[in-house]
Protein backbone atom coordinates (compact mmCIF):
# COMPACT_ATOMS: atom_id res chain seq x y z
CA UNK A 1 0.00 0.00 0.00
CA UNK A 2 1.21 3.47 -0.90
CA UNK A 3 0.51 6.52 1.26
CA UNK A 4 -3.04 7.81 0.75
CA UNK A 5 -1.92 11.01 -1.01
CA UNK A 6 0.16 9.02 -3.49
CA UNK A 7 -2.80 6.68 -4.08
CA UNK A 8 -4.90 9.78 -4.80
CA UNK A 9 -2.33 10.91 -7.37
CA UNK A 10 -2.45 7.50 -9.07
CA UNK A 11 -6.26 7.64 -9.08
CA UNK A 12 -6.12 11.11 -10.67
CA UNK A 13 -3.90 9.86 -13.52
CA UNK A 14 -6.21 6.87 -14.03
CA UNK A 15 -8.96 9.30 -15.04
CA UNK A 16 -7.09 9.94 -18.30
CA UNK A 17 -8.41 7.89 -21.25
CA UNK A 18 -6.42 4.76 -21.99
CA UNK A 19 -4.43 4.96 -18.75
CA UNK A 20 -4.49 1.77 -16.68
CA UNK A 21 -3.20 1.12 -13.19
CA UNK A 22 0.44 0.47 -14.16
CA UNK A 23 0.67 3.52 -16.41
CA UNK A 24 -0.97 5.74 -13.79
CA UNK A 25 1.47 4.43 -11.21
CA UNK A 26 4.40 5.21 -13.55
CA UNK A 27 3.03 8.75 -14.15
CA UNK A 28 2.70 9.28 -10.38
CA UNK A 29 6.32 8.25 -9.76
CA UNK A 30 7.41 10.53 -12.61
CA UNK A 31 5.50 13.42 -11.02
CA UNK A 32 7.37 12.81 -7.75
CA UNK A 33 10.62 13.51 -9.62
CA UNK A 34 9.48 16.87 -11.01
CA UNK A 35 11.34 19.88 -9.70
CA UNK A 36 9.42 22.60 -7.87
CA UNK A 37 9.13 24.81 -10.96
CA UNK A 38 7.63 22.00 -13.07
CA UNK A 39 5.14 21.12 -10.33
CA UNK A 40 4.00 24.72 -10.02
CA UNK A 41 3.65 25.01 -13.80
CA UNK A 42 1.47 21.87 -13.92
CA UNK A 43 -0.60 23.07 -10.96
CA UNK A 44 -1.18 26.47 -12.64
CA UNK A 45 -2.21 24.77 -15.89
CA UNK A 46 -4.69 22.51 -14.10
CA UNK A 47 -6.15 25.44 -12.15
CA UNK A 48 -6.69 27.35 -15.41
CA UNK A 49 -8.89 24.59 -16.89
CA UNK A 50 -11.98 26.40 -15.62
CA UNK A 51 -10.96 29.44 -17.72
CA UNK A 52 -11.09 27.42 -20.96
CA UNK A 53 -14.48 27.42 -22.67
CA UNK A 54 -15.96 27.31 -26.16
CA UNK A 55 -16.11 30.20 -28.59
CA UNK A 56 -19.61 31.71 -28.66
CA UNK A 57 -19.53 31.77 -32.47
CA UNK A 58 -17.88 28.56 -33.66
CA UNK A 59 -17.49 26.27 -30.62
CA UNK A 60 -13.68 26.11 -30.73
CA UNK A 61 -11.67 26.20 -27.50
CA UNK A 62 -10.73 29.66 -26.29
CA UNK A 63 -10.10 31.64 -23.13
CA UNK A 64 -11.99 34.73 -24.28
CA UNK A 65 -15.46 35.31 -25.72
CA UNK A 66 -14.34 34.47 -29.26
CA UNK A 67 -11.51 32.31 -30.59
CA UNK A 68 -8.59 33.64 -32.62
CA UNK A 69 -10.02 32.31 -35.91
CA UNK A 70 -13.38 34.03 -35.50
CA UNK A 71 -11.66 37.31 -34.58
CA UNK A 72 -9.14 37.17 -37.44
CA UNK A 73 -10.15 39.81 -40.06
CA UNK A 74 -7.83 38.21 -42.64
CA UNK A 75 -9.91 35.03 -42.85
CA UNK A 76 -12.66 34.82 -45.45
CA UNK A 77 -16.18 35.06 -44.03
CA UNK A 78 -17.78 33.31 -47.02
CA UNK A 79 -16.60 29.76 -46.21
CA UNK A 80 -17.34 27.69 -43.12
CA UNK A 81 -15.56 24.40 -42.52
CA UNK A 82 -17.37 22.08 -40.11
CA UNK A 83 -15.18 19.83 -37.98
CA UNK A 84 -15.92 17.42 -35.14
CA UNK A 85 -13.43 18.70 -32.59
CA UNK A 86 -10.85 21.41 -31.87
CA UNK A 87 -8.17 18.76 -32.60
CA UNK A 88 -9.50 18.43 -36.16
CA UNK A 89 -9.49 22.22 -36.55
CA UNK A 90 -5.84 22.32 -35.51
CA UNK A 91 -4.97 19.53 -37.97
CA UNK A 92 -6.44 21.59 -40.83
CA UNK A 93 -4.69 24.74 -39.63
CA UNK A 94 -1.35 22.93 -39.43
CA UNK A 95 -1.83 21.72 -43.01
CA UNK A 96 -2.45 25.31 -44.17
CA UNK A 97 -5.21 24.27 -46.58
CA UNK A 98 -8.07 26.50 -45.38
CA UNK A 99 -8.38 30.21 -44.69
CA UNK A 100 -12.09 30.54 -43.98
CA UNK A 101 -13.99 30.30 -40.71
CA UNK A 102 -14.63 27.12 -38.74
CA UNK A 103 -17.51 25.54 -36.90
CA UNK A 104 -16.79 22.89 -34.26
CA UNK A 105 -19.57 20.38 -33.58
CA UNK A 106 -17.85 18.99 -30.47
CA UNK A 107 -18.90 15.44 -31.31
CA UNK A 108 -20.85 13.35 -33.81
CA UNK A 109 -24.28 11.80 -33.91
CA UNK A 110 -24.18 8.36 -32.30
CA UNK A 111 -27.60 6.90 -31.60
CA UNK A 112 -26.14 3.83 -29.87
CA UNK A 113 -24.48 6.07 -27.28
CA UNK A 114 -27.45 8.41 -27.09
CA UNK A 115 -25.72 11.34 -28.81
CA UNK A 116 -28.42 13.19 -30.75
CA UNK A 117 -28.17 16.22 -33.06
CA UNK A 118 -29.45 18.36 -30.19
CA UNK A 119 -26.34 17.38 -28.21
CA UNK A 120 -24.05 18.88 -30.84
CA UNK A 121 -23.18 22.50 -31.62
CA UNK A 122 -25.66 22.71 -34.52
CA UNK A 123 -28.04 25.49 -33.43
CA UNK A 124 -25.30 28.12 -33.63
CA UNK A 125 -24.32 26.79 -37.06
CA UNK A 126 -27.84 27.40 -38.37
CA UNK A 127 -27.71 30.94 -36.96
CA UNK A 128 -24.47 31.56 -38.89
CA UNK A 129 -25.91 30.58 -42.27
CA UNK A 130 -26.90 33.73 -44.15
CA UNK A 131 -26.61 35.29 -47.61
CA UNK A 132 -22.90 36.02 -47.03
CA UNK A 133 -22.00 32.32 -46.73
CA UNK A 134 -21.10 30.84 -50.14
CA UNK A 135 -20.17 27.33 -49.04
CA UNK A 136 -20.15 25.01 -46.05
CA UNK A 137 -17.46 22.33 -46.13
CA UNK A 138 -18.16 19.16 -44.17
CA UNK A 139 -14.90 17.89 -42.72
CA UNK A 140 -16.26 15.23 -40.39
CA UNK A 141 -14.14 12.11 -40.14
CA UNK A 142 -14.81 9.24 -42.57
CA UNK A 143 -16.22 6.96 -39.87
CA UNK A 144 -19.76 5.68 -39.49
CA UNK A 145 -20.58 8.42 -36.97
CA UNK A 146 -18.84 11.08 -39.07
CA UNK A 147 -20.73 10.02 -42.18
CA UNK A 148 -24.05 9.92 -40.30
CA UNK A 149 -23.42 13.45 -39.03
CA UNK A 150 -22.42 14.68 -42.50
CA UNK A 151 -25.58 13.23 -44.03
CA UNK A 152 -27.74 14.83 -41.35
CA UNK A 153 -26.09 18.24 -41.88
CA UNK A 154 -26.39 17.92 -45.67
CA UNK A 155 -30.15 17.40 -45.39
CA UNK A 156 -30.45 20.17 -42.81
CA UNK A 157 -28.58 22.72 -44.93
CA UNK A 158 -29.98 21.67 -48.31
CA UNK A 159 -31.44 24.65 -50.16
CA UNK A 160 -29.88 27.13 -47.72
CA UNK A 161 -26.25 27.02 -48.84
CA UNK A 162 -23.85 25.06 -51.05
CA UNK A 163 -22.61 22.05 -49.08
CA UNK A 164 -19.43 20.17 -50.02
CA UNK A 165 -17.64 17.24 -48.44
CA UNK A 166 -13.92 16.51 -48.15
CA UNK A 167 -13.08 13.92 -50.76
CA UNK A 168 -10.22 11.58 -51.70
CA UNK A 169 -7.21 11.19 -49.54
CA UNK A 170 -8.81 10.40 -46.20
CA UNK A 171 -9.61 6.69 -45.84
CA UNK A 172 -12.82 5.39 -44.28
CA UNK A 173 -12.19 4.99 -40.58
CA UNK A 174 -9.34 7.53 -40.65
CA UNK A 175 -8.91 10.51 -38.33
CA UNK A 176 -8.17 14.06 -39.44
CA UNK A 177 -5.70 14.74 -36.66
CA UNK A 178 -3.56 11.78 -37.86
CA UNK A 179 -3.60 12.84 -41.52
CA UNK A 180 -0.53 14.49 -42.99
CA UNK A 181 -0.64 17.93 -44.65
CA UNK A 182 -0.51 16.57 -48.23
CA UNK A 183 -3.43 14.19 -47.61
CA UNK A 184 -5.52 17.01 -46.15
CA UNK A 185 -4.59 19.27 -49.07
CA UNK A 186 -5.76 16.65 -51.58
CA UNK A 187 -8.97 16.16 -49.63
CA UNK A 188 -9.70 19.89 -49.73
CA UNK A 189 -8.86 20.25 -53.41
CA UNK A 190 -11.00 17.22 -54.32
CA UNK A 191 -14.05 18.10 -52.26
CA UNK A 192 -17.38 17.39 -53.91
CA UNK A 193 -20.99 18.40 -53.50
CA UNK A 194 -22.50 16.65 -50.53
CA UNK A 195 -25.62 14.89 -51.76
CA UNK A 196 -28.27 13.38 -49.58
CA UNK A 197 -29.40 9.96 -50.71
Amino acid sequence: MYPAKFENLIAAFRRLPGVGMKTAERYAFEALNWDEETRKEVERSLQQISEIHTCRICGNLCDEDECEYCKDPNRTDHLICIVQSPKDLQALESAGVFNGKYHVLNGTINMAKGVLPSDLNIDTLIQRINENIDEVILATEPTVDGETTALYLTKLLQGKVKVTRLANGIPMGGHLDYSDARTLQRAFQGRTNAQSE
